[in-house]
Parts: structure tokens; C-alpha cells; sequence
């Protein structure tokens, strides 16, 4: 006799027998969670606006700050619980259960997922946040920090994608709302802009080292 599938996740034979339902609604469970990046992405807007930097430079601390919180906090909730999250009830652990419906991998703790996000909240979030220092303070290792941080994001991403799509997803609600916004769009971000920062910052690295090359140069013909 076939054991009963008593949750709403992809594949449906998948066994998650210490699932409990949210008793959170998504539309709620939306709320609180965009609400807080809301209120992270303010806070972090009225900090740098008192510095002089560039417009675009107040967007990259912003994002960088949003980063070291999702990666060390949400990422990080997830990297330590992933075994009992299919039955945890609190807010993070619903989070998580919504998020899901996108991409069960994080319920039964497959063995990629849970070690990405293992390097995600422990490596990637504090490189955020010392990135998004380097910008407040102006400081030379600015865009090492940002090269590396953007390089771990966009690999971890391009893998995630992957090693579900070459399966053919069979870990995603096909519903366009779960499908297209939570595993698409919501993980897009993490594609989009670390390509746009490595560019950012490959190019100031090879004009700061054009600019060092240039000056030993001088150096040694006096």
C-alpha cells in the first residue's frame, strides 16, 4: 500500500514524513518577508546617503547590506536547520516551507543545496557586509571584496539553476507563481547583478594595477 503524500511540494511521491503545514499565509508570510528587506534596504539607503559617494556606489552598499542579511540571517536559518525545517513552525522556517513550493531541495536537505547555502551564509554574508564597509570607508580592498563576493554568488547560482533544470526540475511546482517568481525571479538577482560588479570591479582592478605597473615603470627609469 503506498504511503499517503500529506504536503503540497514536487516531485509528489517526495517523503517528507515531519512536514507540518504552515499555519502562516503566504500572502502574509510575503508580507513580513518583504516588509523586513523594505525596512534592511531604508535603513541602509539613510547611512550611506551622509557619505559622498556615487549614486551608483549608494546602490551597491544597499545591495551589499541586503546581501550580509539574507545570506548570514534567512541563508543562514536554512544552513542550520535544513534537517527539521519541513516541521518547523517558526517564521523563518515557514519562510522557508513557502519558499519550497518553488524548490522542495530545501525540505529534504539535498546534499548541493544545503552545502551552498553552508558557503552562502558563512562565506558570502560577511563578505557582503565587508564589502558594504569598504564602500563607507572608502577603503583600497573595496573591490577584491567585491570581485570575490559577486564571483561566489554568481557560481552558487548558475549551479543552483542547473542541477535542478538538467534534471528538469522536477523539485518545482510547475504554477507560474511558484516556478517563475520564487525559483526565477527571486534567485535572478543573484545572477544578474554579481555579473554587473565583476565588471565593475575587474575594470578598477586592471586600471589600478595599469596605474602601480606604470609608476614602478617610472621608478626604475630615474
Amino acid at each position: 500500500m503506498a504511503t499517503p503524500v500529506n504536503h503540497p511540494y514536487y516531485p509528489r511521491d517526495l517523503l517528507l514524513p515531519h512536514y507540518v503545514a504552515n499555519t502562516l499565509g503566504m500572502d502574509y508570510i510575503l508580507t513580513v518577508l518583504f516588509s523586513t528587506f523594505g525596512v534592511i534596504l531604508l535603513a541602509a539607503g539613510i547611512i550611506i546617503f551622509r557619505k559622498r559617494v556615487s549614486a551608483g556606489d549608494r546602490l551597491i552598499f544597499m545591495w551589499c547590506v541586503i546581501c550580509g542579511f539574507i545570506h548570514m540571517f534567512l541563508e543562514g536559518y536554512f544552513a542550520v536547520f535544513h534537517s527539521s525545517l519541513a516541521g518547523d513552525q517558526a517564521i523563518l522556517g515557514q519562510v522557508w516551507k513557502e519558499y519550497s513550493k518553488g524548490d522542495s531541495r530545501y525540505l529534504s536537505s539535498d546534499s548541493f543545496v544545503v552545502n551552498m547555502e553552508r558557503i552562502t551564509a558563512f562565506i558570502d554574508g560577511p563578505l557582503a557586509f565587508y564589502t558594504a564597509y569598504a564602500i563607507y570607508t572608502n577603503s583600497p580592498g573595496r573591490h577584491v571584496a567585491q570581485i570575490s563576493v559577486s564571483i561566489c554568488q554568481l557560481y552558487g547560482c548558475v549551479l543552483y539553476y542547473l542541477t535542478t533544470l538538467f534534471e528538469g526540475s522536477p523539485h518545482c511546482d510547475p504554477h507560474p507563481l511558484y516556478f517563475w517568481f520564487y525559483f526565477v525571479v527571486m534567485n535572478a538577482f543573484w545572477t544578474i547583478i554579481p555579473i554587473v560588479l565583476i565588471n565593475q570591479s575587474w575594470g578598477a582592478i586592471y586600471r589600478g594595477m595599469a596605474v602601480a605597473q606604470k609608476a614602478i615603470s617610472s621608478k626604475k627609469h630615474k
